[in-house]
């Protein structure tokens, strides 16, 4: 990519998101803009109210209504979210589009590729915007694919060695 980086948190322990944040206030701290959109998480009242008291150096998305964590939904709740994750996925290629923001932090977006929400041609896309733009991007989740990992620039693996 030309101009824009990709960094990508992904593995089975916590703290993914965390370290995106982490990289976002760094980022913000720097005087870019960054924005953040939540894909597969419920509702963290006090964890959106935080990352809320950065705007407007940071600003959060989150297009997913109900409370509970996408895999605790029953099939007819999994099937709104779906369209609400998609409506999120269009959200972020416009961002790449018009350029709104020097970082773009999506959290959990390789799980959208294990729920059937995105394909690679879809993360390839706003790589390609991205690079477009120079804005960087941020991914997290729980497992990468191969492609993803060779069109990163950055890779972390997040594990437990104790729990």
């Amino acid at each position: 990519m030309d101009g824009s980086r990709l960094q990508v948190y992904f593995g089975n322990g916590k703290g993914k998101t965390t370290a995106a944040l982490g990289q976002a206030i760094k980022e913000a701290s720097r005087g870019k803009s960054v924005i953040i959109v939540q894909f597969l998480k419920g509702k963290q009242p006090e964890a959106v109210n935080f990352i809320q008291r950065l705007e407007p150096e940071i600003k959060l998305f989150r297009f997913q209504r109900q409370k509970e964590a996408f895999e605790d939904l029953n099939t007819q709740e999994q099937k709104e979210e779906i369209l609400n994750m998609k409506n999120g996925l269009c959200f972020a290629k416009k961002v790449l589009a018009t350029g709104e923001c020097d970082v773009l932090v999506l959290d959990e977006i390789l799980g959208l590729l294990d729920c059937g929400v995105a394909d690679l041609s879809d993360i390839r896309g706003l790589l390609d915007e991205a690079a477009n733009d120079g804005t960087d991007l941020i991914f997290t989740g729980i497992r990468i694919c191969p492609e993803i990992t060779e069109w990163a620039d950055e890779v972390y693996q997040i594990s437990a060695l104790k729990e």
